[in-house]
């Protein structure tokens, strides 16, 4: 299973309900490694998409604990039991964990592979993602060379579990 998310210089990944900055590029990555596959994310996250809609040409599964809520044709799901269950439906190298703080913190012990785009600046932020780095069960397996959007500088980072 693979996490994808971009973080800044201390692993933040938002602020107030909202990403921390836009890439052209960082988008275009995550829209290349997830088209096709399943997209998993809580209720929060998906609000913030435009019209709340789920993400087209991908299986959307939400995870929420409102028993009512509804987004388009989206699977909802009210626990990590029942989306685990709900996963063993497809291969588990196609799902990706898509945010926020909370579903990332709940599925990263499942979570084999995780793609990050590392920003080197640091934002006023109230969610984040845990440092792999700091972590001894996580490894670089690939690195981009630097890019640069306006002054931002960013790298994307791909981690593995060890062992």
């Amino acid at each position: 299973m693979n996490a994808i998310v971009a973080v800044d210089a201390n692993w933040a990944i938002g602020n107030k309900g909202q990403l921390l900055v836009s890439i052209p590029a960082d988008h275009k990555m995550f829209r290349q490694e997830t088209i096709g596959k399943v997209v998993v994310l809580g209720r929060k996250t998906i609000e913030t998409f435009p019209g709340g809609k789920p993400l087209a040409g991908r299986t959307n599964i939400i995870l929420t604990g409102n028993p009512d809520y509804k987004a388009g044709d989206a699977i909802i799901v009210h626990s990590i039991d029942e989306l685990l269950d709900k996963l063993k439906e497809y291969p588990t190298e196609d799902v990706y964990i898509i945010g926020g703080d909370s579903v990332y913190r709940q599925m990263l012990p499942y979570v084999d592979t995780v793609h990050v785009t590392k920003i080197d600046r640091k934002y006023e932020a109230d969610a984040f993602f845990s440092d792999l780095d700091e972590d001894p069960e996580w490894e670089i397996v690939a690195e981009s060379d630097e890019q640069t959007y306006f002054d931002t500088t960013y790298s994307f980072v791909k981690y593995k579990r060890i062992g």
